[in-house]
């Protein structure tokens, strides 16, 4: 029989059962802080008509789209009438959680509170070149207020998405940053450049890979684009000498857009969002960066992303979308969220050993098994730990305990419990720490008791 190839498709992964426990872990803070900020949980399919899709993610986010081919007849026809690729296909794997949640909030509209305040933890799939930390299947862990235009909405997110951070054991302000801008100064800037509204989002996609290829790669790709090269030596030169500072930042702005009506709005917007954040979770890590674009084109006022030290990409980010809702359910709903990238979150949490020792969810306890007279007690010493709140797992097979020590290593579980014939005449269990080596024997009725104390 030839074998077969059994790696997963190429940016999808297996997750075996420490990495479960340990996105377990991580997700468990996420959740928990989300509910704290009175945020409830929602969850949708993986698969989206494609109308409902397209559209609505700028030029390159729309080509990462997995489609889906139609099927049967439907499929023959199209095939025999020399289709485009949008024709073979009616629906699509979800690219974001954010417009899945617009179509919801249309769909639903009389059965939601008038502010819906929900958080999503699922997997979205784009069609992207895999790399360390960017997959092609992977899960975010959104954020959203859906019927509100406060601006206290957005202090909320940087907060929550802050506390789920600090949480999991990253100092703001050292660790990472959440760089915050507003799409109106953005549009405001582009213009005082000598960029049409027509040039703009061609603009804004070269600009926004400034921290993956540099000033000389946004200049060329700003060329290549067809933007006159004095535009282009403006927009650099803003690009490398705008100021550090949130008082700073505002300054320069309004040297360079406040003769727009949308960027003095778009100012003092970022000003209000600045005050409300004070004295919360996110206070030291907010810096206002003007040339914060974020790829998608349904924001429509501030937007933000978290930036770790060390680490190239955004481990999360978001904005305010205020029309997306509107293109399903034909009136304008103010809404806004945040999004943690949970994959880059676990591997800068691997990467700087901040898990913990021991997770939740891992067994603590074995078994061991003496000889096969030992199975029936054994079980039932199993059955009394586990009703005492214990997770234990008992060895299926009765021999030397080198051997079972050793699997009980390879599953990280720190205790066993042996019981010989001995012990089961005198109602005794002896306890084995496999860390210290220590061990204790205990009345069988204070062994669970024991246990609890020292895990």
């Amino acid at each position: 029989m030839a074998k077969r190839n059994t790696s997963p498709v190429s940016g999808t992964r297996d997750f075996l059962p420490l990495e479960v426990l340990r996105r377990r872990y991580v997700v468990d803070i996420i959740e928990s802080v989300y509910q704290s900020y009175g945020f409830e949980p929602l969850e949708t399919p993986a698969m989206e008509r494609l109308e409902t899709l397209l559209g609505k993610y700028g030029e390159e986010g729309d080509q990462l789209i997995f489609r889906i081919l139609k099927r049967g007849e439907k499929l023959d026809r199209e095939l025999r009438d020399r289709p485009a690729e949008n024709d073979l296909a009616d629906s699509g794997l979800r690219y974001d959680l954010t417009v899945p949640l617009a179509r919801v909030a249309a769909q639903y509209q009389m059965e939601l509170p008038r502010i819906f305040k929900r958080y999503q933890v699922q997997p979205v799939f784009r069609a992207d070149r895999p790399a360390k930390g960017r997959f092609r299947e992977f899960f975010q862990c959104d954020l959203d207020v859906v019927g509100s235009s406060s601006l206290l909405v957005e202090a909320e997110l940087l907060g929550a998405a802050s506390e789920v951070l600090e949480r999991l054991g990253f100092a703001g302000g050292r660790d990472y940053r959440i760089r915050l801008n507003h799409r109106a100064v953005l549009r405001a800037l582009m213009e005082a450049a000598g960029l049409g509204v027509e040039r703009e989002e061609t603009a804004l996609v070269a600009v926004d890979k400034l921290d993956k290829i540099g000033r000389a790669g946004v200049e060329q790709e700003l060329i290549e684009r067809g933007l006159p090269r004095e535009t282009v030596a403006r927009l650099v030169d803003w690009l490398e000498n705008r100021p550090s500072g949130n008082p700073e930042t505002i300054s320069w702005l309004r040297e360079r857009v406040e003769s727009f009506e949308h960027g003095r709005r778009g100012i003092e917007e970022l000003g209000e969002v600045l005050r409300y954040v004070g004295g919360g979770a996110a206070e030291s890590c907010v810096d206002l960066d003007p040339f914060l674009a974020r790829g998608l084109s349904y924001y429509t006022g501030p937007i933000f992303e978290i930036n770790f030290e060390g680490f190239s990409g955004s481990a999360g980010g978001g904005g305010r979308y205020d029309d997306l809702i509107g293109l399903f359910s034909g009136r304008q709903v103010p809404a806004s969220g945040i999004s943690l990238g949970l994959e880059r979150i676990l591997l800068i949490l691997d990467e700087r050993g901040l898990f913990p020792e021991r997770l939740t969810g891992q067994p603590q306890v074995l078994a061991t098994l003496f000889a096969p007279e030992t199975i029936a007690p054994t079980l039932q010493l199993a059955h009394r730990l586990r009703e005492s709140g214990l997770r234990v797992d008992v060895y299926p097979e009765p021999g030397k305990y080198g051997k079972q020590f050793k699997y009980a290593d390879q599953r990280h579980i720190r205790f066993a419990v042996l019981l010989s014939p001995r012990e089961i005449a005198q109602d005794v269990v002896t306890v084995k720490d496999l860390t210290s080596g220590e061990q204790v024997e205990l009345a069988t009725e204070k062994a669970a008791g024991w246990l609890l104390e020292r895990l």
